[in-house]
């Protein structure tokens, strides 16, 4: 019985983490408020605008186009020439589907391309304008 118990606890914390774009930018439109009273929700044009943003690191120009290339629906790759699964959740279904996977790369990539955490209205954006790659 507590084998069984056992697999049941397991296989509800991993649901948990399970989560698609839209539950991801309703909880991140509940942070951005907490954070700013006057937000008024996303806008794929500002995700569209902090895709292509270009930033100096390390004595060179950057994006997330760098290695997701300047189409998200496609490809890309990283500077040590590991592949990259699409960006856009209609090519790959997987992409925001794991919250703490999303978490982990916004961290990481807002660091590498912005140095700097991307806020809860930065991640809600730049969701709003992958969800209208089609």
């Amino acid at each position: 019985m507590k084998y069984r118990t056992g697999l049941i606890l397991i296989a509800l914390a991993g649901s948990a983490l399970a989560t698609d774009p839209q539950t991801l930018s309703q909880g991140y439109a509940t942070q951005a408020r907490a954070d700013d009273p006057a937000f008024s929700g996303f806008s794929a044009k500002r995700g569209e605008e902090l895709y292509f943003r270009k930033m100096q690191q390390g004595g060179e120009t950057i994006s997330c186009t760098t290695c997701h290339t300047s189409d998200a629906r496609k490809p890309g790759e990283t500077k040590t020439f590991r592949s990259i699964r699409p960006l856009a959740p209609a090519i790959n279904p997987d992409r925001f589907s794991d919250e703490r996977k999303v978490e982990k790369w916004f961290k990481r990539n807002c660091k590498d391309v912005l140095a700097r955490e991307c806020s809860a209205s930065e991640k809600g954006d730049f969701i709003a304008y992958l969800q209208t790659l089609k």
